[in-house]
């Protein structure tokens, strides 16, 4: 019985072990030198902590990046092609203008991100949560969005993976903008939309 519970408390230890090897799986060295300067080229930042992260302009350019979370993250023109962001938590992120050409996404939440003109040239979507993401003027040209959700993902201007030019979400702007124009001259509203 004392043999059966040595074994026991052995396998327990081992199990645990494995899974702490796994929690915080990225290097330190990368994640400093990324919290440094900016830039981490082929990085290792697998399951990193980057909640609301200042990354603009940031080279990231083939970094592991799974699993990583990246909610509200500030990447303004960031250079993130061909990186692993699988499972990556993205929601709310801001990658505005980023280059995400050829990077791999799958099952990625990007619930609220805003994508303006961003790079997503060949880019795998697959199984990725784009609800309510903002599109405007983003290339998907030849992306993956196999399963993926895009309920209420605005799409203005937007390259779809066919080459085909997506406008559907356009009313929303527009409707935002003449809300902006109408508070800011006083009401009048011929002025802000002068087409019935």
């Amino acid at each position: 019985m004392k043999k059966l519970s040595m074994l026991v408390i052995h396998i327990f230890l081992l199990l645990m072990v494995g899974f702490s090897a796994q929690v915080g799986a990225y290097d330190e060295k990368d994640l400093g030198k990324l919290k440094a300067t900016g830039n981490c080229r082929k990085c290792d930042l697998s399951e990193a902590y980057l909640y609301k992260a200042e990354l603009e302009m940031a080279n990231l350019e083939g970094a592991n990046l799974y699993k990583a979370n990246l909610e509200g993250a500030y990447m303004h023109g960031a250079n993130l092609e061909g990186s692993d962001l699988r499972k990556a938590k993205l929601k709310s992120a801001f990658l505005d203008r980023a280059n995400l050409e050829r990077a791999d996404l799958r099952g990625a939440n990007l619930w609220f991100a805003n994508l303006h003109w961003a790079n997503l040239y060949k880019v795998n979507l697959e199984s990725a949560k784009l609800n309510l993401a903002e599109l405007e003027g983003a290339n998907l040209t030849g992306a993956n969005l196999r399963y993926a959700e895009m309920k209420g993902a605005i799409l203005c201007n937007t390259t779809m993976p066919d080459g085909t030019i997506e406008f559907s979400g356009c009313s929303f702007f527009i409707q935002q903008w003449t809300d902006m124009c109408i508070s800011f001259s006083g009401g009048d509203y011929l002025r802000c939309n002068p087409s019935p």
